[in-house]
């Protein structure tokens, strides 16, 4: 924004955007008097967080594991595998691509572990 009057520096307008269907939508504080060392009017919202409980089940490779290791070995070799040579036209690119494309699938059904995730959830 800027200023009218000389006298006063220019300013940047913050937007904040919340779904109107969150839980903290429309319970919000302006605090006039807490500006230092902005211009700015602090604005703070109060977002509530549900006690549910969440019990969601992901499949993932622990970062750095011996699994992603394993994981990351097998697709090379299984990119490796795949013949480019014979690419001739777009159907025999669509067949190498869905090759890719099961190997990707193979290899994260081979090495990949399922877990629970719910509230406590830590990793």
């Amino acid at each position: 924004m800027f200023a009218d009057n000389p006298c006063d520096t220019n300013s940047v307008i913050d937007l904040m955007f919340l779904f109107p269907g969150n839980i903290g939508f429309g319970r919000h504080t302006l605090h006039p008097e807490i500006y230092k060392p902005s211009d700015h009017v602090l604005l703070i919202i109060e977002i509530g967080i549900r006690e549910i409980n969440t019990n969601i089940n992901i499949w993932s490779i622990k970062k750095n594991s011996e699994e992603e290791k394993d994981f990351i070995t097998s697709l090379v070799r299984g990119i490796q595998s795949l013949d480019t040579s014979a690419i001739r036209n777009k159907a025999n690119l669509k067949t190498l691509v869905q090759q890719l494309a099961d190997i990707f699938e193979n290899m994260w059904n081979t090495h990949s572990k399922q877990k629970r995730i719910t509230k406590h959830f830590k990793e």
